[in-house]
């Protein structure tokens, strides 16, 4: 995936976020990107505390599609998975993840809120530690303070 695609798939992610939090839900979106690196398969919002965009969206298209096809896919989230999110990811087998904000700038920015009990702990060393290897990419400093933005607006309220 070239770095503009990366760019703007981490904007449309972040246009889902969005649209989650117009919902009322935390502001977490993500989409899975197809093989060719362009086209976009599916999008998910945050559902709620245990449904998260990431995990939501791995376990249907693990339904959906084939795991050598996952394989050549991208999981693009907003914000670093979360160890149950990148657990999924790997079980969904989708061989690629792209993330703008990590789970530390998060927490950072969250605290100890009760709606968000954020762990400190990396997307790479949850994958590091199956058996097949799935490329990660971020934090993307570009979209950074747009998401960054998104989640400051949301947790202060």
């Amino acid at each position: 995936m070239r770095h503009e695609q990366v760019i703007a798939h981490l904007r449309r992610a972040n246009d889902v976020a969005r649209r989650a939090m117009q919902l009322g839900r935390h502001p977490f979106g993500a989409i899975l990107v197809a093989p060719d690196g362009e086209t976009v398969l599916a999008e998910q919002g945050n559902v709620d505390t245990v449904n998260h965009a990431e995990s939501t969206l791995a376990r249907n298209a693990a339904t959906n599609f084939t795991p050598d096809y996952l394989w050549q896919c991208t999981l693009v989230t907003t914000v670093e998975p979360c160890a149950m999110c990148a657990g999924t990811q790997y079980w969904a087998n989708i061989g690629r993840l792209v993330y703008g904000l990590s789970e530390r700038r998060l927490l950072q920015m969250t605290g100890n809120h009760d709606e968000n009990p954020t762990m400190d702990l990396s997307s790479r060393t949850v994958l590091a530690a199956g058996q097949k290897v799935i490329e990660v990419i971020g934090p993307v400093s570009e979209v950074e303070t747009e998401i960054s933005a998104l989640h400051s607006d949301f947790w202060k309220a």
